[in-house]
């Protein structure tokens, strides 16, 4: 097929070079704008550009879509059997749905409509779920409401992490397009029934609230990392945690209140003890590194 691909980070990656691998003409691949990253603000190409280019595939970068005559003429022209949309980040007007003969193609993160939105690889983990998945989705106008094409799922592990589920259902969407473009395309609507909605992900997600039990935390900080990670504040120095387990009993403490001098915290529901931690500019440490340098002992307060 002639495809467009639309895609900006690194989960969109395995599937612009799965469909190359699989004989798919890429006539353009459209991804957001350079931003500017790290210390010195440098522009930095988005990892679907940066891919892009390493294929000598043509990139544009329009920083929104809009129904204007000149950008919908570009698209139109590029004269696509579909477009190939996988966490592109830029909300496509109606007029672009529907141009491609096969119209607009998503690859998404869960098993829909269980997850739809912004952060679906960690709403499943943070909710406990046992399953998540692929779903190839023909787009409408509606926020992942479009019926589907085909799914697959996965388990999610006992000790899975936002990163790890990331990796697997990356390599998962890559495998579940290609099977789906090799079959006849055949659409189901999507029920309503059993919907959530997955909220895109800010710094202040990652803020641990010691009032909740100690379960969903745990899952919550599994679930946040790498990006944006959980933290919490102790002596005035912000600390992001990298790691738990729950420890289960009843305690007359406070939430946030630690209960030994190893990192026991205190939680709404039973006990966090943290395994992995890090300071602002230093490395994440495990617990005993972390205790060796800064003790932290019983009846000590993390905000």
């Amino acid at each position: 097929m002639r495809l467009i691909f639309m895609g900006t980070p690194a989960f969109s990656v395995p599937v612009l070079d799965a469909l190359r691998a699989a004989g798919h003409e890429i006539v353009a691949v459209y991804t957001q704008p350079p931003r500017p990253s790290g210390r010195g603000k440098k522009l930095q190409l988005s990892p679907v550009h940066q891919a892009a280019e390493a294929a000598h595939l043509p990139v544009m970068t329009p920083s929104k879509l809009r129904d204007e005559a000149e950008e919908l003429k570009i698209f139109i022209d590029f004269q696509a059997d579909a477009a190939i949309v996988v966490a592109y980040g830029i909300i496509l007007p109606p007029a672009f749905l529907t141009a491609p003969r096969l119209g607009c193609i998503n690859v998404h993160a869960s098993l829909l409509p269980r997850w739809r939105g912004a952060a679906p690889i960690q709403a499943a983990i943070m909710a406990g779920d046992a399953q998540t998945g692929i779903s190839i989705m023909q787009m409408d106008a509606g926020l992942d409401t479009g019926p589907v094409l085909s799914m697959a799922p996965i388990p999610i592990a006992p000790d899975e992490t936002g990163a790890s589920l990331h990796d697997k259902l990356s390599a998962l969407g890559a495998k579940r397009l290609i099977d789906t473009l090799n079959a006849p395309l055949q659409a189901t609507p999507q029920s309503d029934q059993g919907a959530s909605y997955a909220a895109r992900l800010t710094r202040e997600t990652g803020r641990i609230d010691w009032s909740l039990p100690a379960e969903t935390l745990e899952r919550r900080i599994r679930a946040l990392t790498p990006w944006p990670s959980s933290f919490t504040t102790y002596d005035g120095t912000t600390l992001k945690i990298g790691g738990a387990m729950v420890v289960q009993g009843v305690s007359s403490a406070q939430p946030g209140v630690t209960l030994d001098d190893a990192l026991t915290v205190q939680c709404g529901q039973d006990a966090l003890r943290l395994t992995h931690i890090q300071r602002p500019g230093k490395a994440m440490l495990t617990q005993d590194m972390f205790l060796r340098g800064w003790a932290v002992p019983r009846g000590s307060r993390f905000e």
